[in-house]
């Protein structure tokens, strides 16, 4: 199995990131309508990540930029980003972009 984080990924057409007053949310977009029943709240920590979900950048080096950016340990921000990028994997929030995108 591939390591989560040396993959580069590719959010989905199908979320929209929107950033109210202090929340940071993700809504998902069926047929051009959102849904508002499985709306997905971020903190700033998750939204960050989120905006770095570029198709760039690997996860190990926005997990180097969540180290600086937030001065927190790195077996923690390792944990903490695997788990959240599992999760936005389980609703199809993200794809992981192959060979044949350039890798």
């Amino acid at each position: 199995m591939t390591d989560i984080l040396s993959r580069r990924y590719r959010k989905s057409p199908n979320l929209v990131f929107r950033q109210i007053a202090d929340e940071y949310v993700l809504v998902p977009i069926h047929q051009d309508v959102a849904d508002m029943e499985a709306v997905y709240t971020l903190d700033g920590v998750g939204a960050y990540i989120w905006e770095l979900l570029d198709g760039q950048r690997d996860g190990y080096a926005i997990l180097e930029l969540i180290i600086e950016e937030y001065n927190v340990e790195s077996e923690q921000a390792l944990n903490d980003l695997v788990e959240f990028l599992e999760q936005l994997n389980s609703i199809d929030g993200i794809s992981p972009l192959g060979e044949e995108d350039g890798k």
